[in-house]
């Protein structure tokens, strides 16, 4: 049977939950055709972490950001830290970064001065943005929609990580430049109000994820998510927007490679 090619395009492989079996989880990722992976930071150390896996294998590159969740005491120490490990090799986006209101870990002034200096290091770096929106739809999409009439035209900007809402907000997103990240989630019961949007959004503006190890597919609810199961959700998307698998995988991977320039 043939193996499809995919690109997972958010993961967070230095995790604790990985340690046991990192180097197995990796090799069941490649045996399913997830041979490449963006392993993306939350805060300065697991940054780190992510540029020393990218290091270590040839098929992981590196994201570099802190959380909306994790900013509480960030310091002008850590901007300028983050903007050295922003030029480091097999670096390929800035994030996660964006605004999370739903708990509100973090103050939001504090949210949205980190917002703003992770999007002042993607004009600095030309690196694309690995945006988390969760209960703040206005407010970040005031804020990009700011930031992108400044920047130069075009798509590459960054991923919207985890989508979920209507295709009229998609579309908003795309015409900024942005692309779409749907994961495992779009499998769930509580996704099946989204079924008509995530249909609606183009193809071509769509990246896949597993945000591993959280939010595992629905065959795998309950366990630790892994990059070895975006043909799950590939296999999910194929069927919301009937359309083959293949289809899927070569489009959403080749989206992935030219957002992230992979291919250069």
């Amino acid at each position: 049977m043939q193996i499809l090619e995919y690109l997972d395009t958010h993961a967070h492989l230095d995790m604790a939950e990985f340690d046991a079996d990192r180097s197995e989880m990796l090799k069941r990722a490649c045996d399913n055709g997830v041979k490449t992976i963006i392993t993306t930071g939350i805060d300065i150390p697991s940054s780190q972490k992510a540029i020393d896996l990218a290091a270590a294998n040839s098929g992981i590159y590196a994201a570099v950001g802190i959380h909306p969740q994790e900013c509480t005491g960030v310091t002008e120490a850590d901007f300028a830290r983050l903007d050295i490990l922003s030029i480091t090799d097999k670096v390929v986006a800035i994030g996660e970064c964006g605004l999370d209101y739903y708990r509100d870990y973090s103050p939001r002034h504090t949210q949205l001065e980190t917002f703003y200096h992770h999007l002042d290091l993607a004009d600095k770096s030309g690196l694309p943005l690995i945006i988390h929106c969760r209960q703040a739809e206005e407010d970040v999409l005031k804020i990009l929609a700011d930031w992108s009439a400044q920047s130069p035209a075009g798509e590459g900007k960054g991923v919207i990580h985890c989508f979920s809402g209507s295709a009229e907000t998609a579309l908003k997103y795309i015409n900024m430049g942005f692309y779409i990240g749907l994961g495992g989630y779009i499998g769930y019961p509580s996704s099946k109000k989204y079924r008509a949007d995530f249909a609606a959004i183009p193809l071509e503006h769509i990246v896949l994820e597993t945000d591993c190890p959280f939010l595992p597919p629905q065959p795998y609810r309950g366990e630790r998510n892994e990059p070895a199961y975006v043909p799950q959700t590939a296999s999910t998307l194929a069927e919301i927007k009937n359309l083959q698998i293949e289809e899927i995988a070569s489009a959403t991977t080749a989206n992935a490679r030219r957002l992230f320039r992979l291919d250069k």
